[in-house]
């Protein structure tokens, strides 16, 4: 069977590690920085106020005026998260993780480990913790699996019987569908409000209606399709991070930061000479809270100045002073080479020149003689203001 395990609002658990006081009182987790004004998960006491996940911030503050708004911690949340499917690792699971707060697996390989399916998955709860009051589903449908973890009381297993899940979907809402919310309003608009009511319209007819999504959500409140689940490829866990003994904004000491760490990480022993597919840039900010941002490459690559290039950019968006970068291999591939041009591209020799060029100039006139134009305050009515004259690393 397939088995679902699911934890409410993780995110906001994962904030309030630090503030223990504040789960027993009206919060939610605040907007990201930059994004639409719509509030995340919220605690019980929020949630028996009228505040929902998903509503605008100041029809939330309106509602509630004693609500707390909770900073979002992402890289905190990743690092609890690969705390979680650490621990279900161990103890024997392999886990296939949708998004942080839900994971799935298979139960077939652990059943006699542990005695039986019910027992797997209390060991399967018990290994999350007690902390995260998590639940757990099964069912031979992945979707089902989802919907039983989705009912389920924290610390309690459901599991549903192939013969059953459709009598088991029929009265549950249509807002546990992984379709967009345009999707869900149109049927809510329409009256269908429970799954049992979706499936019970012909399929067709829903996916002239809807779209590839409302046929997708047909299908799914009929169960689902069967399908496996395969187990993730642990992380590399390959880590540098670098802690600054005050608040920095400035860009220009970021990129140099972020040189340091990138060219430490690529240098520790654990990489192995393998290359890197996917890395990841957090930021512990001053105010409390964290930034991450992730970066899948376009081809596996080893060169600390290609990858460092490639999230300089990603600097840019850093919403308050940070205290503390920290860089991560997240992937690497399984092999520590890769295959040699036979004919350079064009430009790569006029490039090569031009460095060689600006190398000659800065050992004959000093560091500081060549430098680049980075704009630093476009806004300014004051033209020497606008633009700074940076010293070019290479």
């Amino acid at each position: 069977m397939i088995a679902c395990i699911l934890v409410r609002g993780f995110e906001l658990r994962a904030a309030l590690r630090s503030r223990p006081s504040v789960a027993g009182r009206p919060a939610v987790l605040a907007p990201a920085p930059g994004s639409e004004p719509l509030v995340g998960p919220a605690t019980a006491a929020a949630e028996a106020l009228g505040v929902r996940p998903g509503m605008r911030m100041g029809e939330a503050l309106a509602i509630c005026p004693e609500l707390i708004l909770v900073e979002p911690d992402p890289a905190g949340a990743e690092q609890a998260w690969e705390d979680v499917l650490g621990r279900l690792e161990d103890a024997g699971f392999a886990v296939n993780a949708a998004e942080r707060g839900c994971v799935y697996f298979e139960t077939g390989g652990v059943e006699r480990l542990y005695g039986g399916l019910r027992p797997a998955l209390e060991r399967a709860l018990a290994a999350v913790g007690p902390a995260w009051d998590a639940t757990a589903g099964a069912a031979d449908r992945k979707f089902t699996a989802l919907a039983a973890a989705s009912v389920a009381r924290p610390g309690q297993a459901l599991v549903v019987a192939d013969d059953r899940a459709t009598e088991f979907l029929a009265p549950l809402p249509v807002d546990l569908l992984p379709v967009a919310e345009e999707e869900q309003q149109e049927l809510l608009e329409l009256g269908v409000r429970r799954l049992g009511q979706l499936a019970a319209l012909p399929g067709g007819a829903v996916a002239e209606r809807l779209g590839p999504q409302g046929g997708q959500a047909w299908r799914l409140a009929r169960g689902g399709p069967r399908r496996r689940i395969r187990g993730r490829r642990p992380p590399a866990e390959v880590v540098e991070a670098l802690e600054f003994p005050e608040a920095v904004g400035n860009e220009l000491t970021l990129r140099r930061a972020l040189g340091a760490v990138v060219e430490q990480a690529l240098a520790r022993p654990e990489r192995g000479g393998r290359l890197i597919r996917k890395v990841a840039l957090s930021a512990r900010l001053v105010g409390g809270g964290s930034w991450r941002r992730t970066l899948t490459l376009r081809k596996p690559d080893a060169d600390p100045d290609r990858i460092r290039v490639a999230l300089a950019p990603r600097l840019a968006e850093l919403p308050a002073p940070v205290v503390e970068l920290r860089f991560e291999l997240v992937e690497l591939s399984a092999a520590v080479g890769c295959q040699l041009q036979l004919v350079k591209p064009a430009g790569v020799e006029r490039a090569g020149r031009l460095k060689e060029g600006l190398r000659q100039v800065r050992a004959s006139t000093g560091g500081g003689s060549v430098c680049s134009v980075v704009e630093v305050a476009p806004w300014s009515r004051i033209p020497e203001a606008r633009a700074l004259f940076v010293p070019r690393d290479e």
